[in-house]
């Protein structure tokens, strides 16, 4: 049998290609039990955008097609709801850079703002939390945090969890907004 020959599952096996999702490696190291799954689906975030963006044009960053969010918003506001949560999570309100990072979500940060750089600071930003959560202790997962100026009752274990799905949700988003932009984009010979 040559390599032609080779179904995927057979390649995945030859190469040690791992295409199991995230939460089917087993456990983060140092992450508390009842966290693993909001580790598990931040760093599954991460993978899915970098294989969803991997030669994605960042001439297309901050189309709104349909008057939809920017593939760039989705980025920024991954970014920015991670810190967010993870802040109010610690029991701490949010500062002036947090704020203003929110208010500029869905404008480019710099001139010249690559995929690749938004891309990076999510990273970061997961490492923050992943960080986080290896240090929380899980005593403090029912403890009331309050959100936002209204404080708004939440829990640790609520804010971490919701930080996950939301991040999960604009990933979605933003994969279907980068296909069809792309698309289009092919579309109109760009």
């Amino acid at each position: 049998m040559n390599s032609d020959d080779l179904n995927s599952t057979e390649i995945q096996k030859r190469y040690n290609i791992d295409k199991s999702e995230v939460w089917q490696r087993g456990p983060i190291e140092g992450v508390p039990g009842l966290l693993q799954p909001v580790a598990h689906a931040l760093l599954q975030s991460i993978e899915d955008v970098e294989a969803c963006l991997n030669n994605f044009s960042s001439d297309l960053l901050w189309i709104k097609p349909l008057d939809m969010a920017s593939v760039g918003f989705h980025l920024q506001h991954l970014t920015g709801v991670v810190d967010r949560l993870f802040t109010y999570a610690r029991g701490e309100r949010l500062l002036d850079d947090q704020l203003n990072a929110l208010a500029s979500e869905g404008k480019p940060p710099f001139d010249g703002c690559l995929a690749q750089h938004l891309i990076a600071k999510f990273k970061t930003q997961v490492g923050k939390a992943i960080t986080q959560l290896k240090t929380t202790n899980e005593t403090t997962l029912t403890e009331v945090r309050g959100v936002g100026r209204k404080q708004i009752p939440s829990t640790v274990i609520g804010l971490l969890f919701h930080a996950a799905e939301h991040a999960q949700r604009h990933v979605g988003q933003l994969l279907v907004t980068s296909k069809l932009v792309s698309e289009y984009s092919k579309s109109i010979g760009q």
